[in-house]
């Protein structure tokens, strides 16, 4: 545990992401391997089942210490870590009292046997923890069993740290991570290793993921030196047809295996050995459907007959990435495309339908598409270039994403929450509301938007003006109001307004309007599909 408490400051404590490269690969080398495996896991997201709860972590340190709820929870407050907060207020362990031990030992013999066992075994386990680790080892104890180690440094960050370590190609380190996996030392060896598996053959390939594009399009050059499609509101996935069998798996790195039977029976008519990459979307009399249809399906297992017969799906393929078992993604795109419309000329359906290229003669053309998009159902326009190779990750250059201007509205402040991480100490969560009649309602939380000399503003005026307290949450006087942007608005019996928008966030702080001056409900009611 004290070799991982270290890597931990070091990448805390680092803003480079060099030294912070350089902290991984030197902790990856140097720990032993079955450390390193869990450290690796850790570090790309992995979280323990959970041990115990908010409050029963808090009740169990004030019977450990002494300090009265009221003193926990102040201080929870001003914090607003929990890790943080439990490791400052335990007393520091005596020498005598010090324990060491690995870091796999402390999960896997201490901490995962007691996962939803007794509360005396899960507190016994936590507080041998809190009694035998200095501060260091026991703040990092803390973000792991409430599930918040977070140190600055992202999935990528770790995967170029192995591929250093390694000399290996990052995208291989990626494709090696993509999915479910668990944290052994033999894991670690096969990420390291230098020989291609049949593991690997199983694996999907990294997604290649499209850059914003903030900017008119027309500083790209000629537009024929761009494929350009629509851009689809569904889920990314690649489709795999290998070994005689067929896997669908998420952008999130998750398989979809039974979810979506009817996409799955269609690809088994694709010859063995290739990979497409697309979008599974809700279909409906031959045009996408609303996203909230498709919510309906995603985390249903098994769906029925009826949810599939009112809930049809299609994937609109877009790429093609492996054929008769060869690797394409080098390959310029254009190459890609023809070899995906010979094969789905043959082998296409309605559930498996070639996403359609636009030819615009223009800048201005183009312009006018990306326009009418949201009355097609989709998010904007696509545009790859031509002779692109297929890479992976977000690099800039090749793929853009030009999304149709958000809906907007403007709505009041009615609720904030602190933060997390750095800024757990300031109110960062809104809830914002629009008017029905002489109530305001909530729409719509909103967490980015404002710079940090506006985030410190409105932190101390939300403290100057709460009207109750729920928890960590606080009401405030309905007076400020925020343009918030949003992609699309649906309708909704889940959410007490009976509408659902989708990716809210701050556009500007309205100071020039007054609330009473703050949209109407039924504005955005007409707005909904």
């Amino acid at each position: 545990m004290k070799r991982f408490a270290g890597l931990y400051q070091a990448l805390d404590r680092s803003t480079g992401s060099l030294d912070k490269r350089a902290a991984l690969v030197a902790y990856f080398r140097e720990a032993p391997a079955h450390d390193a495996a869990w450290a690796l896991w850790f570090l790309s997201g992995g979280k323990l089942r959970r041990i115990a709860s908010g409050p029963e972590l808090r009740a169990w340190l004030g019977e450990v210490t002494g300090h009265p709820d009221w003193l926990v929870e102040d201080s929870y407050q001003h914090v607003g870590d929990l890790a943080e907060t439990l490791t400052l207020l335990v007393h520091e362990p005596t020498p005598d009292a010090l324990v060491e031990r690995a870091l796999h030992d402390w999960v896997e013999q201490h901490l995962q046997p007691v996962a939803g066992g007794a509360e005396e075994t899960r507190r016994a386990a936590v507080v041998e923890g809190w009694r035998g680790l200095p501060e260091g080892e026991r703040l990092v104890f803390n973000k792991l069993i409430t599930g918040a180690l977070r140190v600055g440094v992202s999935r990528r960050s770790v995967q170029q740290a192995l591929a250093e370590l390694g000399g290996l190609d990052i995208a291989l380190i990626a494709q090696r991570m993509m999915g479910e996996w668990t944290p052994t030392p033999d894991t670690l060896a096969s990420l390291l290793s230098r020989q291609l598996s049949d593991a690997d053959r199983r694996q999907p390939y990294p997604f290649f993921l499209a850059s914003p594009l903030q900017d008119e399009p027309s500083g790209l050059g000629p537009p024929g030196d761009w494929v350009l499609e629509w851009k689809w509101d569904g889920i990314r996935l690649q489709l795999l047809r290998r070994a005689g069998d067929v896997a669908l798996w998420s952008r999130g790195e998750e398989r979809l295996d039974g979810r979506f039977p009817e996409i799955e029976r269609a690809a088994m008519a694709l010859p063995d050995g290739c990979v497409l990459d697309g979008e599974l979307v809700a279909w409906d009399d031959d045009a996408p459907a609303p996203f909230t249809r498709l919510q309906r399906r995603i985390n249903r297992l098994k769906p029925s007959a009826r949810l599939m017969d009112e809930v049809p799906v299609a994937v609109l393929v877009y790429d093609l990435l492996e054929l008769d078992g060869q690797d394409l993604r080098a390959q310029p795109l254009h190459e890609r495309r023809d070899a995906l419309e010979a094969l789905l000329d043959v082998h296409g359906g309605p559930e498996l339908r070639l996403s359609p290229l636009l030819a615009p003669g223009d800048w201005v053309e183009a312009a006018a598409l990306r326009e009418d998009a949201r009355e097609r159902g989709v998010e904007g326009l696509m545009i790859k270039r031509r002779s692109g190779p297929y890479r992976q990750g977000r690099p800039r250059g090749d793929w853009w994403k030009w999304k149709v201007d958000p809906l907007t509205i403007d709505a009041v402040l009615i609720y904030a929450q602190a933060g997390h991480g750095r800024r757990s100490t300031l109110f960062t969560d809104y809830t914002f509301g629009l008017w029905d009649g002489e109530t305001l309602v909530p729409v719509a939380k909103a967490y980015s938007g404002l710079d940090d000399a506006e985030i410190a503003k409105l932190d101390r005026w939300i403290r100057g003006n709460t009207i109750e307290r729920f928890g960590p949450v606080r009401s405030v006087r309905a007076h400020h109001v925020f343009e918030l942007g949003f992609e699309a608005v649906n309708r909704s019996t889940r959410h007490k307004s009976g509408i659902a928008v989708r990716f809210p966030r701050i556009l500007r702080w309205r100071s020039d309007k007054p609330a009473a001056e703050a949209d109407q409900l039924e504005t955005l009611r007409e707005l909904a599909r």
